[in-house]
């Protein structure tokens, strides 16, 4: 018999083979979890423990999902499983969103490559198939990544029981006071013909043309100007395109405004200001002849500088010394500042509007633009250029190169335009004060998102909820049809959800008024019983926005529970001003309280080079590709191998480093695994010192990675994973009980004690990793020895107890093991290359212990015959105080069947031969 058999050797049929082979292994473990209902199986495991809800902010469907949203639903369900593994139940309800422009602007691209001009409904039913494929894509992709969660009925705001929950949200919000319909200036897409929210703006470098005009004083009641000629003020715009609507100058009540005269002119500025224009406007050789308040200047008149209409001089706050003349041209129908002085000084009525905004829905100025009409606005900056000009009221025209807000949807730039909208007001009965003293009780990772979000909070203007599409949730107005007066009664609302819940999603596009509202319905206001309905839908911001009251209050689909508010919300940084900010409003309208009681944040992913990866780059890495090349494991690996509250780079070389990662912890379990091969869990083995010291530093990790599931900080904890696998448990621990699994009596309490330590270490790692290793862990669970449950994702990892005397207990080998055995290391290399020594087993050492040492003599005594295994030498032995490290050459013989020297290595026969053997192989052998 070869002397290698007689070993305990691990067994192949308990070993992970290192390459893994996750991308057909993955898809195997989802269809057993598919049979299983391994979600619905968590959820009914947990009945009745404490609950902690992420609410899922929806992705959009009109494509597949990128790298970012992988990221996104990774991270999510890091947090639902870690919960689930700390013994919560923890219900995930994915939500999809499917309004909106870009899937109606595909749809109707589709349709028109095909001549087919849709009605309303031909078109809406085209977009919800549309998104519904992408639905499907969507959650096929996400399942591949190994996230669970309610697939079977994910939420979305196209199903007609959601939208009715929609529409009462609404409701609830106009009795709370806070909807109107007003005109106001809006962000409006000439290409979309729509209004759009600021949540769906981005601002991108712009070149515009920026010009001085000069406008001449019309009227001077006070007479600040008598005895002069030729008196201007010089405004500095960037939008040539609004000259024809402007109304007035404004001009700051407290700055100072000086005249200055040159070549018989007189030009009114800004003092802070008047050097650097004039010499811009290459009149540096110049007189100042007066000089004003602002607040003095009121009564003056000027003269529009094409129409020669009044365009008074108006006072206001936000003038600012920065930039321009100090003087602003003011259009109340282009912008939101000059709209609330155009109040103000009662330039702005519903009467006006065309004459405020002369500019229509395409972009293209209109009728009361006077000799501009037709002109497209982006044109005005030769048009209008070029007239201003001849009229001589042109002083400069040069580029200006600057950011401007564009829609985020299809990149063009976007105009201010005022129209009539519906709104959420922020400030209604102290709401916006109430929101930011809330979001004072909510927790933020990281915090400086709080302070993010306050300030936009603090600083947005009122919500504008109204789009002009049809595919989105019809906004459920009715208006007079004599009078026009809009009906906000919350029970002709109520009407319109009912009819949506039982005619279906369209109603509101299909079905006339009376067949909405009872028979004898009277307008409250006017008494009317003819209506005409509402055409604008909802802001897809606000379906989002509603998500939270429609899953988590239970009205859409009970069976899902109550769960409002959510104990997280989880989303990449940008919906400070996005997502957590609507959902907020939504919900304070609703319920006078934030949805969430904590909101975490996390960075895009980038290339190499720091880039947002996009297609229109061409630097995109498809996660579906990542998981059909590595494997989904290992993609999770990299979510949770980075810091995610700062922008991520994701590139081929880090993705490979993640896999290096990943074996290495793969690696530790299938050496833990092959290690309990044999092990009957039901014995209890008293433990050897190492083992026992191996468990507690187990405990010790648990606690630490546990603790940073529960704050979210996931890299942390796979961090910790990876480095005790690494060095506690590969470094240390396996090397250290190699020769007692391998050589010791199978049933010896020697190697029965290293293997409860070792399945105690496999059984808490597997469960550790199965938050983020989700097949991984099961692959492995399946296999541990013992009476376990269906699958990994049903167990509970317990916070361990006694850690400050389970550390304490474990000092004296813990500083053996990371600071004597280290050091006592670093000078045998050293040794060894000068005597050309190269196995240490060869060596025998000999060194002492300092005074703060001393204490580990007995831990080290302890340890009888396995220090020398501790320290991969021949003998060991402790040298007087003081002395230093001596190393030599043993003179011990080598066992053959366990390769060590040791003093009693002995002749034995074996199977016929004479073998040199230890006293404990001979042991083992059943020799004399």
């Amino acid at each position: 018999m070869n002397l290698k058999e007689t070993l305990n050797l691990p067994q192949a049929d308990f070993t992970i083979p290192m390459k893994a082979g996750l991308p057909q292994l993955e898809p195997q473990i989802q269809a057993r979890w598919e049979e299983q209902g391994i979600y619905h199986e968590i959820q009914r495991a947990r009945q009745g423990a404490p609950t902690f809800v992420l609410h899922d902010g929806p992705p959009y469907t009109n494509g597949p999902i990128h790298l970012g949203t992988a990221l996104n639903k990774t991270l999510k369900d890091f947090v639902v499983k870690s919960q689930t593994l700390m013994g919560k139940q923890a219900p995930y309800v994915p939500g999809y969103d499917s309004h909106g422009l870009p899937i109606e602007l595909a749809v109707q691209k589709k349709l028109s490559d095909k001549k087919i001009t849709p009605t309303v409904p031909e078109l809406r039913e085209a977009c919800r198939e549309h998104a519904r494929h992408f639905i499907g894509v969507q959650t096929t992709q996400f399942r591949r990544l190994g996230v669970f969660g309610e697939w079977e009925k994910p939420y979305s705001p196209m199903n007609a029981n959601h939208q009715a929950e929609v529409i009462r949200i609404f409701r609830r919000l106009v009795e709370a006071g806070t909807v109107y319909r007003g005109l106001r200036p809006v962000m409006w897409s000439p290409t979309s013909r729509t209004a759009l929210a600021d949540t769906e703006i981005v601002y991108k470098d712009h070149v515009s043309t920026a010009i001085h005009v000069a406008f001449p004083v019309k009227s001077d009641p006070d007479g600040l100007f008598s005895g002069l000629e030729n008196v201007f003020t010089v405004i500095w715009t960037t939008t040539p395109w609004t000259i024809p609507a402007n109304q007035a100058c404004a001009f700051h009540p407290e700055f100072t405004y000086e005249l200055a005269e040159h070549g018989g002119a007189h030009y009114l500025l800004v003092r802070e200001l008047r050097e650097k224009v004039m010499a811009a406007l290459d009149m540096a050789e110049h007189t100042v002849v007066r000089s004003f308040t602002g607040a003095e200047l009121e009564n003056v008149i000027f003269a529009h500088p094409v129409f020669g209409r009044d365009s008074r001089a108006v006072l206001a706050d936000y003038v600012t010394t920065e930039d321009g003349t100090g003087v602003v041209h003011t259009a109340p129908g282009h912008g939101r500042e000059d709209f609330q002085t155009g109040l103000k000084y009662g330039m702005v009525s519903a009467e006006r509007a065309a004459e405020l905004c002369p500019v229509d829905d395409r972009g293209v100025l209109t009728a009361e633009a006077g000799e501009f009409e037709g002109v497209y606005y982006q044109k005005c900056d030769t048009v209008v250029v070029d007239r201003l000009r001849e009229l001589g009221r042109l002083l400069k025209a040069e580029p200006y190169h600057h950011t401007y807000p564009h829609a985020e949807r299809d990149g063009m730039p976007v105009i201010f335009r005022a129209t009539e909208q519906w709104f959420i007001s922020i400030d209604h009965d102290g709401m916006r004060g109430r929101m930011l003293e809330a979001l004072e009780g909510v927790k933020f990772h990281p915090e400086s998102g709080g302070k993010r979000i306050k300030s936009m909070i603090g600083g947005r203007p009122d919500w504008c909820i109204s789009r002009q599409r049809p595919w989105g949730i019809g906004i459920p107005i009715f208006y007079g049809a004599q009078s026009g007066e809009p009906c906000l009664d919350p029970e002709a609302i109520e009407f319109a959800a009912q009819a949506i819940e039982k005619h279906g999603p369209d109603a509101w596009f299909t079905l006339a008024p009376g067949e909405i509202l009872p028979e004898g319905y009277a307008h409250p206001q006017t008494g009317e019983t003819e209506f005409r309905k509402e055409t604008d839908v909802f802001d897809v911001w606000f379906d989002s926005s509603c998500t939270n009251l429609c899953v988590l209050e239970g009205r859409v689909e009970p069976e899902w529970g109550q769960h409002w508010p959510a104990d997280l919300f989880l989303e990449g940084s940008d919906q400070h001003r996005g997502w957590f900010n609507v959902s907020l409003i939504t919900a304070f309208g609703a319920k006078g309280a934030a949805p969430y009681r904590q909101v975490l944040t996390h960075g895009f992913v980038t290339d190499g080079d720091g880039q947002k990866q996009s297609k229109r780059l061409g630097n995109v890495i498809d996660p579906l590709n990542v998981c059909e090349k590595f494997g989904a494991d290992i993609l999770r690996y990299w979510v949770a191998s980075v810091n995610y509250e700062d922008d991520v780079p994701c590139t081929d070389e880090l993705l490979a480093e993640a896999g290096d990662g990943y074996r290495r912890i793969r690696n530790t379990l299938r050496f833990l695994l092959a290690n309990v091969a044999d092990y009957d869990p039901e014995s209890a083995p008293s433990l050897h010192p190492l083992d026992s010291w191996m468990m507690d530093q187990v405990d010790l990790m648990t606690a630490e990675v546990l603790e940073s599931y529960r704050t979210f900080k996931f890299h942390l904890g796979m961090r910790r994973i990876h480095d005790f696998c690494a060095n506690e448990v590969s470094a240390v621990y396996l090397d250290a009980i190699k020769d007692r699994m391998y050589c010791d009596g199978a049933d010896w309490e020697s190697r029965r004690s290293a293997q409860r330590a070792c399945r105690h270490a496999l059984l808490t790692l597997t469960r550790l990793c199965a938050p983020i290793l989700v097949h991984t862990a099961e692959e492995v669970y399946g296999r541990i020895p013992g009476a376990k449950l269906a699958s990994v994702h049903l167990e509970i990892q317990a916070a361990p107890g006694n850690l400050e005397a389970k550390r304490a207990r474990a000092a004296e080998l813990t500083q053996l093991i990371h600071e004597v055995r280290h050091r006592v290391f670093n000078e045998l290399d050293q040794w060894r290359k000068a005597e050309g020594v190269r196995d240490t087993q060869d060596v025998e050492i000999e060194f002492s212990l300092t005074a703060a040492e001393e204490p580990m003599r007995a831990v080290m005594q302890s340890l009888g015959d396995q220090l020398p295994i501790l320290f991969k030498c021949a003998d060991v032995r402790l040298g007087a105080p003081g002395e230093p490290t001596k190393f030599a050459r043993t003179a011990y013989e080598k066992c053959e069947r366990s390769w060590l020297r040791r003093a009693d290595v002995s002749e034995a026969l074996f199977d016929g031969q004479t073998v040199r053997l230890t006293a404990r192989d001979r042991r083992a052998l059943g020799l004399a």
